[in-house]
């Protein structure tokens, strides 16, 4: 079985974080891992308060793993500060950790900011560039290329810009596109390939980009290509609204015992359009 290694933070409510990053894996039947950079007091309607967990315990999780359980692939979402992003860098560096999913994590699903303003720049420049795939949403993209981006036009300029920021590969998420007609756009030194769908009427977003980035991580693991990856973890998260438990008061968790489509590594990459 291959393993997984989610680093990120705890969310109370079940829905985002860690806790949906381990569900996610064990969806795609790979053995998940984590390290815990915060734990936050949240719930459906919003976060009540987070703290950092020390470097100096980051690293020891990082280190742990790395002698007994080194992962087939990596993500981080929630890092919390720029001295937790510098060190988890450091050790994707010192492990040589590929391939790594950087997930940006800035604000959560209710407004409250994740990741303090003063690490933006360090996760640009420290992060970035060790990314096979980074997956931004509109405002994390915008925040992390300094561009506007409110189009599908404008999220195909944005990734290119990432990429020439140092990732290998972006994926803009356009859940917050107006209208019903949506598309999420991965970008690629190939071309670019859009994953359209309709918008599901539904309050059951928290922890969809968690989810997504947690899946590709997961189908990465197994051997599959970023584009088939990308494919099926679309696939999953989208058939994971639709049977959402309709729980919490606020935006509520999606459901991700549905199943999910692993992608054959012996199947040729999808081109790009």
């Amino acid at each position: 079985m291959k393993i997984a290694l989610t680093i990120a933070g705890s969310d109370s409510g079940g829905g985002a974080g860690v806790q949906a990053d381990l569900k996610t894996f064990q969806a795609f039947g790979v053995y998940g891992t984590s390290v815990i950079v915060a734990v936050t007091a949240q719930n459906t309607a919003g976060v009540w308060a987070a703290e950092g967990v020390s470097p100096t315990l980051v690293t020891a999780q990082l280190e742990a793993l790395a002698e007994d359980l080194p992962p087939a692939a990596v993500k981080t979402g929630m890092l919390f500060s720029a001295a937790l992003v510098t060190r988890v860098a450091a050790a994707l560096r010192t492990q040589r950790w590929r391939p790594y999913v950087l997930d940006p994590v800035m604000v959560s699903t209710s407004g409250d900011r994740l990741l303090a303003a003063e690490a933006e720049s360090t996760l640009r420049t420290e992060l970035l560039p060790l990314a096979t795939l980074v997956t931004p949403n509109l405002r994390e993209a915008s925040l992390l290329t300094d561009l506007p981006v409110t189009t599908p036009e404008e999220m195909e300029i944005a990734g290119r810009a990432l990429l020439e920021a140092g990732a290998q590969a972006a994926l803009i998420t356009g859940g917050h596109l107006a209208g019903t007609d949506l598309v999420d756009v991965l970008v690629t030194p190939h071309g670019t390939i859009p994953h359209r769908y309709t918008r599901i009427e539904t309050q059951a977003t928290h922890g969809t980009g968690c989810t997504l980035s947690a899946a590709v991580t997961a189908c990465l693991a197994r051997g599959a290509s970023v584009a088939d990856a990308v494919e099926s973890s679309h696939e999953y998260v989208q058939r994971a609204i639709r049977h959402a438990p309709g729980l919490g008061r606020g935006h509520g968790p999606v459901d991700h015992a549905v199943a999910a489509t692993i992608p054959s590594t012996k199947a040729p990459r999808r081109p790009p359009t």
